[in-house]
């Protein structure tokens, strides 16, 4: 049982742009395609940056305008204000992810580096795509038949090694209930923990009974007693 990698939810189709793409150009390609982001690459074809659509609205934020409040101080985004060129208005360096990665290390990476999209790069550099938190959240779209047989099969008996036959898993919206038997008392939580893995589970409701207490180490008097 493994997370699904990014390569399985990321935008692989990705449009990219080079750095001396004029602004317009820029706009356009996004609006077009209903894209917002583009990765930038240099004259080599390698990575340069990203651009987003809130890098090109540094534009019309730093607009002089004396009914609005004046935009934050930043330099960078005073820089991108006035930025003709996608190299003048993208971040660099792009926040970069292997498209063989998992789906949970990319949420990890979203969350550390606080950005709207990750690049996906081949192990020699090359542009594989992009993804977005959106796209993580495609596991959820999973069916409650699909989850309770990875459920049933991988977790219960290929993990835990017990009889599907004896347990049963229902899932109804992501939400996966737990009854009939395991083996033994100490696999109850692991299987528990393990189903919570699964991509897709919102929920996990366990209801395992167990066959024996392996969790009850005898005491010197019961086993003298035996």
């Amino acid at each position: 049982m493994t997370h699904r990698p990014v390569r399985a939810v990321m935008t692989a189709a990705v449009a990219a742009v080079s750095a001396d793409t004029p602004f317009k150009a820029l706009a356009a390609i996004m609006a077009e395609q209903r894209l917002s982001a583009l990765p930038v690459l240099d004259s080599e074809g390698c990575l340069a940056g990203i651009v987003s659509e809130s890098d090109l609205m540094r534009k019309e934020e730093y607009q002089d305008d004396l009914a609005a409040r004046h935009p934050p101080h930043s330099h960078h985004h005073r820089a991108q204000a006035e930025g003709l060129t996608a190299g003048q208005v993208m971040n660099s360096p792009a926040i970069t992810i292997s498209p063989d990665v998992s789906i949970v290390a990319a949420a990890r990476a979203f969350d550390r580096a606080h950005v709207s999209h990750l690049v996906v790069t081949e192990s020699d550099g090359a542009l594989a795509g992009i993804v977005t938190p959106l796209d993580l959240l495609k596991v959820y779209l999973r069916t409650d038949d699909e989850i309770r047989d990875e459920i049933l099969y991988e977790v219960i008996a290929d993990y835990l090694g017990c009889d599907p036959g004896r347990a049963e898993v229902t899932v109804t919206d992501g939400i996966v209930t737990l009854r009939g038997e395991v083996e033994r008392k100490s696999m109850v939580p692991v299987a528990a923990r393990m189903a919570r893995f699964v991509d897709g589970v919102v929920d996990v409701v366990n209801h395992l009974a167990y066959a024996v207490d392996d969790t009850h180490l005898p005491t010197a008097a019961e086993l003298d007693g035996a």
